[in-house]
């Protein structure tokens, strides 16, 4: 059957384009992009004031399946997915057990295909039960589909293991993700260490813990060659680091969330929000400022969210107690709308190029234009949607967003993925899967 998207502002800075026009999908694929365009039978929608742009691509996500269904499943998460407007994402393998063989991969992918609202691409991890000791089955993944590594949630704290690990991946041209965390200077830290560990009574988590990592990664890429990509960058001084590797020639990329863009650790009060403790901690607003900057000028590759779904009571406890991390599919979009592009910090094109472009281009997927020919994964934006983020609005299992409350404008309406609707006007399209 074929679809007619009439009138909407297409953005794709692969290809130059940005202007409004017409978009005819047939079987899944993008026929015709013009103007004025006509067809004989199929849905037609008239999306007049919206904007469409290459899928979104989330290579940074917690979907705790298997094993953790009760904080997130795939189902769950893949329909958060859609409702943010991704029409992929990456999850990571730190799942009980752990995806660090091929059955475990598989798995994720059958599950996927079975329930997914969004095309699911399975990181692997680095070493056995992440534990940075012995190589994972790596060769078997990466043949089974898994095509980046990472043993995210820990740093790697040997370098002799992380050079095996990068001299592995190279075999296959693949990427290593890096969690950079020293934890011999993290140890027990809960906040940033500095103002707000003093002001809060907590025990602090130093920058240097991730920095360090990140010069000893980037030193390792250099001696064997490895594609590195630094994942939740935080500081200033990590983010130099990524620039000189960068201007070395090193095949070096980075990316960086919206909490730790838009939040600070002047947001954790003494009311200690549970929301707000994340692996990596909120950093100072002068670092908050040099990752936008960062993202601007290019040294930052992608906005990933590292969606991190927890029940209730686990994050209903005691700031040390409760587990890290914080949901951030379906509001990822929107802060960026309101933060960066309204605010006339990034255009669409360089949003687009962040959240479309590189994430594929990382995670070795084929590009997605806005082109005859293109698989028809598709992003549609209202620019102008104003809502406020709410409990009530989650499509997640989970609630720990650091943003409940916030005002935001623009959102996304409409998803397909493949052609297919997986959201539309808002709701996730129910039946079905992709």
């Amino acid at each position: 059957m074929a679809l007619m998207l009439k009138n909407a502002h297409l953005v794709d800075p692969q290809i130059g384009l940005d202007e409004v026009a017409d978009i005819l999908i047939r079987d899944g694929k993008i026929v015709e992009v013009g103007h004025n365009l006509t067809m004989e039978k199929g849905e037609e929608r008239d999306l007049t004031g919206k904007i469409i742009t290459p899928g979104l691509v989330d290579l940074h996500v917690h979907f705790r399946d298997p094993g953790q269904e009760q904080k997130e499943d795939i189902a769950s998460g893949t329909r958060a997915a859609a409702h943010g407007g991704f029409t992929a994402v990456c999850t990571m393998p730190n799942t009980s057990p752990v995806v660090d063989d091929a059955v475990a991969v598989e798995y994720v992918k059958a599950r996927a295909a079975a329930v997914g609202k969004c095309r699911v691409i399975v990181s692997g991890a680095c070493s056995k039960d992440l534990k940075g000791e012995v190589l994972s089955d790596m060769g078997d993944m990466y043949l089974h589909g898994a095509p980046v590594f990472t043993d995210d949630g820990h740093g790697i704290q040997d370098a002799g293991m992380m050079r095996r690990v990068m001299d592995y991946a190279k075999q296959f041209d693949t990427v290593i993700m890096a969690h950079c965390q020293d934890d011999s200077l993290v140890g027990d830290g809960q906040v940033n260490e500095g103002v707000a560990s003093t002001r809060l009574g907590m025990v602090g988590w130093p920058a240097e813990g991730e920095e360090l990592e990140i010069a000893r990664d980037i030193a390792l890429c250099r001696l064997t060659g490895c594609p590195l990509h630094i994942q939740h960058i935080t500081t200033k001084r990590g983010l130099d680091l990524v620039a000189a590797a960068k201007a070395e020639g090193l095949p070096v990329t980075c990316e960086v969330t919206p909490h730790h863009m838009f939040l600070t650790e002047d947001d954790i009060t003494a009311e200690y929000q549970t929301a707000l403790k994340v692996n990596p901690p909120l950093r100072t607003a002068e670092d908050a400022a040099a990752l936008i900057e960062g993202l601007k000028n290019g040294v930052i590759d992608a906005i990933v969210t590292d969606h991190a779904p927890h029940t209730d009571w686990e994050k209903d406890r005691e700031f040390e107690l409760a587990p890290f991390g914080m949901t951030g599919l379906e509001t990822s979009l929107s802060l960026v709308l309101t933060h960066l592009v309204r605010a006339g910090v990034i255009d669409y094109g360089r949003m687009v190029q962040a959240m479309a472009v590189a994430p594929r281009e990382i995670l070795r997927q084929e590009p997605v234009k806005l082109e005859a020919g293109s698989t028809a994964d598709l992003t549609v934006i209202d620019p102008e949607a104003e809502w406020t983020v709410e409990v009530g609005d989650f499509y997640s299992k989970a609630n720990n967003s650091g943003f409940i409350g916030a005002k935001l404008t623009g959102r996304a309406t409409d998803t397909y993925v493949g052609g297919y609707a997986t959201m539309q006007d808002g709701v996730v399209v129910d039946g079905g899967t992709i």
